[in-house]
């Protein structure tokens, strides 16, 4: 397990909202949660990344005070959520995986009972409300009832939901999953806004690496425990040099070869392509070997070279590596 210190935002020019001590969750004998310690500071995305089990919901009820842990601590926004869990919770929006909304109510009329859960006084929620609406581009829907929205517009008013009350952290388990990549890609531009605007401290769960780089930092979890944790690109740069792609047909010959060689160690098919992960230092002999029995081998064709890694060839060398992440080559 790896704690880290480093952070896009230095500590002393950003407050550090979101903090967790040696957090720990069991039930019964399962640890869902082991001795998780993390410091997300205003302005900064933080991306929770791991297979289904891994504990990243259980991490995120842990932080909003949903369920209690069975050690350790958290801080939201200052205040110690077993001492003062009412302040923290105030301090949050919270976008679950599943938004529940009132399908019968219009999305002005949801917008308002969130408001009014959170204490808005009557002179309060409406222009706030608007103000939201308009962030999320759902100002023109205001009399639309909330059964007949689209997912995409459905994610934006949950993601109003969380934001109505003005909250200094915001905590999105897997906000984006199963929606078009537009709506996507037009969800994440508004995340980008608030940490830009608000200053807000943002921990995302998500199951895409290409939104996980977006993030300032990202941590990937297996089995409750915090395998890794660092910025997209030096935890790339992890692999630098170890990674090599190889593309042509047939795709399960040209897997064949290369898994012969005694450099190779894991190989993942990426759409079209292989990607192979070589050992240390070894990047151009695997290169020109497999070069050599493309040639030879005249019943195929395809073109081998070494790349850069993508957090995709992180995400998988970790979940093969049964030995510490500090084995990755640094």
């Amino acid at each position: 397990m790896v704690s880290s210190t480093e952070s896009s935002i230095s500590k002393a020019t950003a407050e550090i909202l979101v903090a967790t001590q040696n957090l720990r969750k069991c039930f019964g004998s399962k640890v869902a949660v082991a001795d998780l310690s993390l410091a997300i500071a205003g302005g900064e995305i933080f991306g929770l990344v791991g297979p289904d089990g891994a504990g990243k919901t259980t991490t995120m009820r842990l932080l909003c005070a949903a369920m209690q842990p069975t050690a350790g601590q958290v801080t939201i926004a200052g205040h110690r959520m077993d001492r003062e869990p009412e302040l923290g919770r105030a301090a949050i929006g919270y976008l679950p995986q599943r938004f529940s909304l009132y399908e019968e109510l219009t999305v002005l009329e949801n917008l308002r009972f969130f408001a009014e859960t959170h204490g808005l006084s009557s002179s309060a929620w409406r222009p706030r409300t608007m103000e939201i609406l308009a962030f999320v581009g759902l100002n023109a829907f205001t009399e639309r009832r909330a059964g007949h929205l689209s997912g995409g517009m459905r994610q934006k008013l949950g993601l109003a939901a969380a934001l109505v009350h003005q909250p200094q952290v915001l905590l999105l388990d897997e906000p984006t999953t199963g929606v078009d990549p537009v709506t996507r890609q037009d969800f994440w531009q508004l995340i980008i806004r608030l940490i830009s605007e608000k200053k807000v401290a943002v921990l995302v769960t998500t199951p895409y690496m290409d939104e996980a780089t977006r993030c300032s930092r990202i941590g990937f979890m297996r089995q409750g425990h915090m395998l890794l944790e660092g910025t997209p690109a030096r935890l790339c740069a992890r692999l630098s040099g170890q990674i090599v792609e190889l593309t042509g047909q047939p795709l399960p010959r040209l897997r064949t070869i290369a898994s012969t060689d005694r450099d190779v160690e894991s190989i993942h098919a990426f759409g079209e392509m292989l990607h192979l992960r070589v050992k240390a230092g070894k990047a151009r002999q695997v290169v020109s070997r497999l070069e050599q029995r493309i040639t030879d081998d005249s019943g195929i064709g395809g073109s081998v070279q070494l790349i850069e890694p993508q957090l995709e060839d992180v995400f998988m060398a970790l979940l093969e590596m049964e030995a510490a992440p500090e084995s990755l080559h640094t």
